[in-house]
């Protein structure tokens, strides 16, 4: 039993790839979903595409990395439903393989702000709400990529690494407040941003965003209440 159903959840990253996939899919087990992107047109597609469903949807331009559209966010969220119970941070961007003599600090900077910054700013202003109400589910979008280094990944794989550490940090003191708190870690997925980065990978071996959405969606449903604090690998069959 997933009993999702009036559920209110926030959804970063949400007008594309693998952040639309869960806000469509909570939508269809009856969440009412707050879609965040820094995106207008994309967020407002997805929101749209939701109340044509026959669902509740709520679209609001959002830069995980500064703090005050991250508070906007919030707000807006409490004003429209009275409550959060869901927060996915899936907000985040990469760059093209690059030696680390030749990354920029601008480059770091600009990638660990929103992969990293940017969930740490979503989970505390959030938290707080759920804290309050004693319940809630974050599920954190690491990457499989965050379990090894590689050539030429630098940031992206340690700010996916970084991530599942803050994780534990935040589901260690979230516990007490019946929050759970996980992360994913996807491999290869047919995105927008693996299209744009790898414009001649073959997708044919890659896994859709709804499989992800799939796991999301039970890890924030009442069936996964025994999970916490986990990083989960999500691969495959192929």
């Amino acid at each position: 039993m997933l009993n999702l159903k009036n559920k209110v959840a926030i959804i970063t990253g949400g007008g594309r790839g693998i952040g639309k996939a869960t806000a469509i899919a909570l939508a269809r087990e009856g969440v009412r979903v707050v879609v965040a992107a820094r995106t207008t047109p994309e967020i407002e597609a997805v929101a749209n595409e939701i109340q044509t469903m026959g669902g509740q949807a709520l679209a609001i331009q959002t830069d995980v990395s500064k703090e005050e559209d991250v508070q906007h966010m919030v707000q807006k969220t409490i004003e429209a439903y009275a409550r959060v119970d869901i927060l996915v941070n899936n907000a985040a961007v990469n760059i093209r393989p690059k030696s680390i003599v030749d990354l920029t600090l601008d480059e770091w900077n600009w990638l660990m702000r929103i992969n990293l910054t940017g969930v740490f700013l979503c989970s505390k202003y959030v938290l707080k709400h759920m804290m309050d109400q004693q319940s809630g589910k974050i599920v954190n979008v690491s990457s499989i990529g965050g379990r090894r280094g590689g050539k030429g990944r630098t940031p992206y794989r340690p700010s996916k690494a970084a991530l599942i550490n803050l994780t534990e940090c935040i589901a260690a003191e979230a516990k007490e407040h019946n929050v759970n708190v996980n992360t994913i870690c996807p491999g290869a997925t047919v995105t927008q941003m693996i299209k744009d980065l790898y414009p001649n990978r073959s997708t044919l071996t890659m896994m859709e965003p709804e499989d992800v959405a799939n796991v999301i969606v039970y890890l924030v449903s009442d069936a996964a209440q025994a999970l916490h604090g986990a990083s989960i690998d999500i691969t495959g069959t192929s």
